[in-house]
């Protein structure tokens, strides 16, 4: 009798402790990994402010938060499926629609690219894009959305295809040193890269895209750049965290718009100031501006994306695009 009970009782136990196993197994798959196109870029900020607040925890969420150079290589991990989500720029939702791929942004981080196409010093015959025919242009990545800006300023100004170059350079101090090296003459690139390079007099800005106003200057129209996408199916099959992930965003965004630059600062890695916290807090109180209070799409933004990519590209031009699918405002008009 006392084996039998014996015995019941190792079954029990081993029972428990599979179950508990297999419980812990399917809690570790439920982890979402966010890749970001350089979550060090301020126009990106919102990826490890929340993260910092740990308002993914908040939510319930084991979240990853990954990091490559450039939101193109972002979207590719994306695609491979080795990441559920990307903090990249809105414009690839649209790209991939022409490509046949269904990816949408569901929470808006900003309403301007907070990029400033800067020219070196060294090179002061480039007074306007018209100046870029046969010159090399760096931007982070070849495919990526400053790729996109910048081809489309070349063509805008009466440029034909090749005769720009476009080199993927990436951005802080790989962007630099092509600079530097003259291996770029202009580029594009984001804070703090931009500041540094100011500070120094390695550069001038061209074109400046940081503030709603400016960008509406440079493209005609609001810009909707930094966001937060996923593939359409896996948004779909996973309603709730998409909501949770929605949730946890907004009210990052909610942050950075009543707290101050400083504040904000001091919730970011000590090495995103590259050496100078000063200058990042300044850049960022200038422009900060260019986030959304609340994650929504503002409405006139993806038509003028829409122009800005049927100006230059193959893939896009021509192309029946339906903008209603390339982003949705379900997740963040539910947030309470």
């Amino acid at each position: 009798m006392r084996s039998s009970r014996a015995l019941f009782h190792t079954v029990a136990l081993s029972v428990v402790m599979t179950a508990a196993s297999l419980g812990a197994t399917a809690h570790a798959a439920d982890k979402i990994t966010i890749m970001v196109g350089g979550y060090e870029k301020q126009i990106y900020l919102p990826a490890k402010l929340a993260e910092a607040l740990g308002y993914f925890k908040d939510e319930g969420l084991d979240v990853e938060i990954l990091n490559e150079s450039a939101g193109v290589d972002a979207e590719n991990q994306l695609l491979a499926g080795a990441v559920e989500g990307v903090v990249g720029f809105y414009d690839h939702c649209v790209d991939l629609q022409a490509k046949g791929k269904f990816v949408e942004s569901i929470v808006q981080f900003s309403q301007a690219p907070g990029e400033v196409e800067l020219v070196s010093s060294k090179h002061p015959e480039i007074k306007s894009p018209a100046d870029f025919k046969g010159k090399s242009l760096g931007v982070t990545g070849l495919g990526s959305s400053t790729n996109f800006l910048t081809l489309y300023m070349a063509s805008k100004a009466g440029l034909q295809p090749g005769d720009v170059v476009t080199v993927p350079v990436g951005a802080g101090a790989t962007f630099i040193a092509a600079m530097q090296q003259d291996q770029i003459q202009a580029g594009m690139t984001t804070e703090p890269t931009i500041s540094r390079m100011l500070k120094t007099g390695e550069a001038k800005v061209l074109v400046d895209m940081r503030t709603v106003e400016a960008t509406r200057q440079a493209l005609g129209g609001t810009y909707p750049a930094a966001s937060f996408y996923l593939e359409t199916s896996w948004v779909e099959a996973h309603k709730e965290e998409s909501q949770k992930l929605a949730n946890a965003f907004v009210k990052t965004l909610k942050f950075i718009n009543t707290h101050s630059a400083a504040e904000i600062a001091d919730k970011m890695p000590k090495d995103f100031y590259v050496g100078d916290k000063d200058g990042y807090i300044k850049a960022l109180d200038e422009g900060k501006g260019m986030f959304t209070p609340d994650g929504v799409m503002p409405e006139d933004g993806p038509k003028t994306v829409l122009a800005v990519l049927s100006e230059f590209s193959k893939n896009v031009k021509g192309k029946q695009i339906d903008l209603s699918k390339t982003y949705t405002t379900e997740f963040v008009k539910n947030v309470k």
